[in-house]
């Protein structure tokens, strides 16, 4: 995967890939899954639209609820589209931006996730979720996580502050893997 910084391009954002570049969270989603931390999100609606803000790198899904179709346009979280049935809240998301890391493994290009959010009780909201990737997975599963309501508030999540040491790092990196090639060819 090519991606761009402020020397050209690279063909590798090395290990960590877009978690490590603060693009992001590993389990901001779509899919949403838990990990050690920062699990916490706020789910909010307007009129016509809903957000999902995920604490982790604090990734925002601005999601429409409006009826627009997808756009043909490939998103790192994919094109994700909203709608009612009943009480439960279904996102509908298509057109991923190359393989997307979750937890349990990679996320291709063909990927439609469908997502569920259901209010059980005042302080538990169900969440769900079928993964229909024929490239990577022989059929589509489902998994769901039920979500307690935290009564804490979310935190400023400060990914590298900036980014600004992150090309630096990687000058470094690329610096020393050229002294030690050099090294490796006159045979010190």
């Amino acid at each position: 995967m090519d991606a761009p910084t402020r020397g050209g391009w690279v063909n590798d954002l090395g290990p960590g890939g877009l978690r490590v570049r603060c693009i992001l969270g590993f389990n901001a989603g779509p899919p949403m899954t838990p990990s050690a931390y920062n699990n916490n999100f706020q789910l909010f609606q307007t009129a016509d639209h809903v957000v999902i803000l995920n604490e982790m790198i604090h990734d925002a899904r601005i999601i429409p609820l409006d009826g627009r179709p997808h756009l043909n346009l490939r998103l790192w979280a994919g094109d994700s589209r909203a709608r009612w049935q009943g009480d439960t809240l279904v996102i509908d998301t298509v057109n991923f931006k190359a393989p997307t890391l979750m937890t349990t493994g990679e996320l291709s290009v063909n990927t439609h996730l469908t997502e569920k959010f259901t209010r059980l009780d005042a302080d538990t909201l169900l969440y769900e979720f079928t993964v229909d990737d024929p490239t990577t997975w022989t059929k589509p599963w489902t998994a769901q996580v039920p979500m307690a309501r935290s009564r804490e508030p979310m935190y400023e999540y400060a990914c590298h502050e900036g980014n600004y040491s992150v090309p630096n790092i990687l000058a470094g990196a690329r610096q020393r893997e050229a002294a030690e090639e050099g090294a490796r060819k006159s045979g010190r």
